[in-house]
């Protein structure tokens, strides 16, 4: 499969491209840098041709238009997305206190990043229950959840969540699968020391979706990485 995956020098995405490739597949990992470094560097060195590092700023429509492109003239067709570049600002601040440009910021990347990639790339993907557009969510965006705080992350989750919604709707006839994903609360830099969850567990359990290994009820489109419904 060819996979795309935002946001893959670090955290969820980097072990996302990680196992992806341990499996054989072929990952487009988008960054927001020109080149690769460290890590993710690392990991292209280990997997040669198989990674392909990408400018990627999902904040930036231009580099998104500019790999769609890229991949077109190449004849590359797109099997799977998954939408993990995030960020999450504000945490523990109060209402009274709140940034609406940590706002707005939460929503350029988190919610109208993954709707630039998906306009872009959902032309280069074809019809087949095999295709699927993973955006990683979170159990912040749930409604019936709410904890009245993390505002900013939370509201562009829940955002995130409604576009896979209405993006599962308009693709259902190219059989094409969508899911807003729950990872875990995980041990990344977003996640910090304090969470409980292994990003290596979330990955594996996400590529187990992404290859059809776990069974979904068709109705579910808010899930954990274990392919479980999450409350909307």
């Amino acid at each position: 499969m060819n996979i795309i995956i935002t946001g893959a020098n670090r955290g969820l995405g980097f072990h996302l491209s990680t196992i992806a490739a341990q499996r054989g597949h072929n990952v487009i990992a988008g960054i927001r840098a020109a080149s690769p470094d460290g890590q993710l560097l690392e990991l292209i060195n280990r997997y040669p041709g198989q990674i392909k590092a990408v400018e990627l700023d999902v904040s930036r429509e231009d580099t998104v238009a500019r790999l769609a492109e890229t991949l077109r003239a190449d004849n590359q067709a797109v099997d799977a997305i998954v939408n993990s570049a995030a960020i999450l600002l504000g945490r523990g601040g109060t209402l009274e206190t709140l940034s609406l440009d940590d706002v707005a910021q939460s929503f350029e990347v988190n919610l109208y990043g993954p709707m630039r990639v998906v306009k872009h790339l959902l032309p280069l993907m074809p019809d087949g229950g095999q295709r699927i557009i993973l955006n990683i969510s979170s159990e912040a965006g749930s409604l019936s959840n709410a904890y009245g705080g993390d505002y900013p992350y939370a509201l562009s989750k829940a955002a995130i969540n409604m576009f896979s919604k209405q993006l599962k709707k308009y693709v259902k006839a190219k059989e094409i699968r969508v899911y807003a994903l729950h990872p875990g609360w995980i041990k990344t830099d977003m996640g910090g020391e304090k969470a409980p969850g292994d990003p290596l567990e979330s990955a594996i359990g996400i590529l187990d979706i992404v290859e059809m290994k776990k069974e979904i009820a068709p109705e579910h489109y808010f899930i954990n990485f274990k392919g479980e419904p999450m409350p909307i």
